[in-house]
């Protein structure tokens, strides 16, 4: 991160021993533990008195959603304590907001901070249940009934402002507009993907991938480590292009070029491009 210019904080008492390689697949061992770096980040900025505008690294940025969320203007989002994507799925566990844990913004107040508090308290959960998401979501629901928290999550249909994975799989209208400039949509959350692996190639073909492949993964540690000390945006210039690095994978995912001749991921999948 600091290489990209991006300032950071590390906790080693409390994040010191959480795992360095990633995730192989949604709710692994390394995934669950690493739930818990994703509740303090935000508590101990919202104890500092900020609000927080929370990004999973797999989320890309078309516009600054910041300007939408301190809309003083906007006196309906103004009322909202906590504000969510929607996750999409519709499974008991996320009942009743439905909220992804990946994309949200939080007001630093009393209510929110009790919130990520209790959060945090229940991390036994998270490792238990490997869901991070599924214990917030339990807890908002007990802190909105008996504490006055004001929750929002925006409608996955009514709304195209923060779409995710259930658009990119299954509402392809939106996808549509996304690739033809008529959305409004400020966000892209590749949620419902397996892995890291396929966000990427997702990614690739959306036309939203700008690092180069000599940075990704174990090639970028063997390249840069004895080279570069990764500090101060050094490495923007080998790392990053200024133009999207566009291919094809899957016919059947959207893409904002056509994609006809590549393979299907899915067996029953029809193709985005006619």
């Amino acid at each position: 991160s600091e290489g990209l210019g991006v300032a950071t904080y590390f906790d080693e008492k409390n994040l010191g021993t959480l795992p360095s390689g990633e995730a192989k697949v949604y709710g692994d061992p390394i995934f669950a533990a690493m739930m818990y770096a994703k509740v303090l980040c935000v508590l101990y900025v919202s104890l500092l008195g900020h609000d927080v505008l929370f990004s999973d690294v797999d989320v890309v940025w078309f516009r600054d959603p910041l300007t939408y969320f301190h809309d003083e203007s906007n006196r309906d989002i103004q009322k909202f304590d906590i504000l969510f994507q929607h996750d999409g799925s519709s499974q008991p566990r996320y009942n009743p907001f439905s909220a992804n844990s990946g994309f949200y913004y939080v007001r630093a107040n009393k209510k929110t901070q009790y919130l990520f508090t209790s959060l945090l308290y229940d991390g036994g959960l998270i490792r238990k249940s490997k869901s991070h998401q599924q214990v917030l979501v339990q807890l908002l629901n007990e802190h909105s009934s008996m504490f006055g928290l004001n929750v929002k999550v925006f409608d996955k249909i009514e709304t195209s402002m923060f779409p995710g994975g259930y658009h990119y799989h299954l509402d392809w209208d939106t996808m549509r507009a996304i690739f033809n400039g008529e959305s409004d949509a400020f966000i892209m959350h590749m949620s419902w993907t397996e892995n890291k692996d396929n966000k990427l190639l997702f990614f690739r073909q959306m036309g939203e991938w700008y690092v180069d492949n000599k940075c990704i993964g174990e090639e970028m540690i063997d390249r840069f480590s004895s080279d570069i000390e990764a500090k101060d945006g050094e490495l923007i210039g080998p790392c990053c292009s200024a133009t999207a690095i566009f291919s094809c994978h899957f016919s059947d995912k959207p893409s904002k070029l056509p994609c006809r001749e590549s393979p299907k991921m899915d067996k029953r999948g029809k193709p985005f491009w006619p």
